[in-house]
């Protein structure tokens, strides 16, 4: 006679004692007053990525009637005396909040270089690979208390769980992405499988794992497990990933195209205090027909970093939040056979806002036409400097480890642009 799947469940109980009892969640403990003290004291990032490049000269320092200008005005901001392009009017109006960085000069002409060059910070080479920038902060700052993972990416197309993005981290600090916006497959529960069920199945899952590890390198059996808890705090919290619920003006402020709908996102992960955030757009390597192409890509982008910032600003968390926006480089002043603008690594601009940012001010600046650096060149380098000091991190003392390998988080021989800093 065959057996029948009940008679194969094990009590959690039974099997491991009561020890197997599920401990409480912060969530449950704290007072109201302590959890505003807790909320306080985040420190997160949000981190656009404008992937492909975004052009400073239709956005953040524009050149008209110049040789290289192009067609588009630039207008007043609400800071005196600072203007950017016509193209963002949602941005200039909360220059208050901002600074740019005009003086960015970096090395990598290519995609593949730049990406991974910007995103790491190009510290010294020691023949490691070094973490994405999200990687390295849920490793230095962890998850704020929040049970959510502590590097979030959300992104157009696929998503997954992106190991790599940590290097030698390990993998535990990898970036789960959104495919979409949407939560990863198969995250729900089976409606033929009951809570009770999955529970001992993961009681189950730990003791094996626990066995499995002890005679294996930490790195590579922490990932696994940390996996599976990631995705049980995101099954808890599982309308976070319906817009649909939020409020219609929400929706309209931030718009309906893709990352309209992702920075949506990325507010309640921020709200529910997910450490890190990114959110790409993809489009920006405008090669060909460059002007009707930053007249539809900029506005999309100038609507929702508009109102996250203000919307981060109303709810008390601005001083808690790193805002970046960002890309692997500029784009050319020169302007092609094709009316496109090429990759412009030697002169672009970086923006930012909120925790340890100081607003309304622009650093550094490139020559009238726009083609290189006048003064005070910043390489990537100098921008991780800047963005640790901003969170509270000082990177002359703080060092990764690496087994037992002493690495800087930051390139040692590169300062922090001290203009914008609070």
């Amino acid at each position: 006679m065959l057996c029948t799947p009940a008679e194969h469940r094990l009590s959690r109980r039974r099997f491991l004692g009561a020890a197997g009892g599920t401990a409480l969640g912060l969530g449950g403990l704290v007072t109201p007053a302590l959890a505003e003290k807790l909320r306080k004291e985040r420190r997160q990032v949000l981190f656009v990525w404008l992937d492909g490049g975004m052009s400073q000269l239709e956005s953040w320092d524009p050149k008209p009637n110049t040789t290289f200008g192009g067609p588009f005005r630039a207008i007043k901001t609400a800071v005196p005396g600072v203007h950017i392009s016509e193209l963002l009017p949602e941005s200039a109006k909360l220059m208050k909040h901002l600074a740019i960085v005009r003086s960015v000069s970096t090395q990598d002409n290519s995609h593949s270089a730049g990406v991974d060059r910007i995103n790491r910070g190009d510290p010294k080479n020691r023949g490691v690979v070094y973490p994405y920038f999200g990687s390295a902060v849920a490793k230095l700052v962890g998850t704020n208390n929040s049970g959510l993972p502590p590097y979030v990416w959300v992104k157009p197309l696929s998503g997954g769980f992106i190991y790599k993005d940590a290097g030698f981290l390990g993998p535990k600090y990898g970036a789960l992405a959104l495919g979409d916006g949407k939560p990863p497959e198969n995250l729900l529960r089976p409606k033929e499988l009951s809570a009770a069920d999955d529970e001992e199945r993961n009681d189950l899952r730990k003791l094996f794992d626990t066995r499995y590890a002890e005679h294996r390198r930490k790195e590579f059996t922490e990932a696994n497990t940390h996996a599976f808890e990631m995705a049980a705090q995101l099954q808890k919290k599982i309308e976070l990933f319906d817009l649909s619920k939020l409020p219609q003006k929400d929706q309209d402020r931030y718009g309906t195209h893709d990352l309209g709908r992702h920075m949506l996102l990325a507010r309640r992960l921020l709200e529910e205090g997910v450490t890190f955030v990114k959110v790409t757009s993809y489009g920006w390597d405008t090669h060909g027909d460059h002007f009707n192409g930053a007249a539809s890509l900029h506005p999309k982008f100038d609507r929702p970093f508009a109102a996250i910032i203000e919307d981060l600003r109303d709810r008390g968390m601005l001083d808690n939040v790193l805002v970046i926006a960002c890309a692997e480089f500029g784009r050319t002043p020169r302007i092609n056979g094709h009316i496109g603008r090429d990759h412009w690594p030697e002169a672009w601009s970086v923006c930012m806002a909120g925790r340890g940012i100081k607003g309304g001010v622009v650093a550094g600046r490139t020559n009238d036409k726009g083609t290189e650096v006048a003064t005070d060149p910043v390489d990537i380098g100098g921008l991780f400097h800047t963005w640790y000091k901003a969170l509270g991190i000082d990177p002359t003392e703080t060092e990764f480890r690496n087994g037992g390998q002493p690495l800087p988080i930051a390139h040692e021989e590169m300062k922090p642009v001290k203009e914008v800093l609070a």
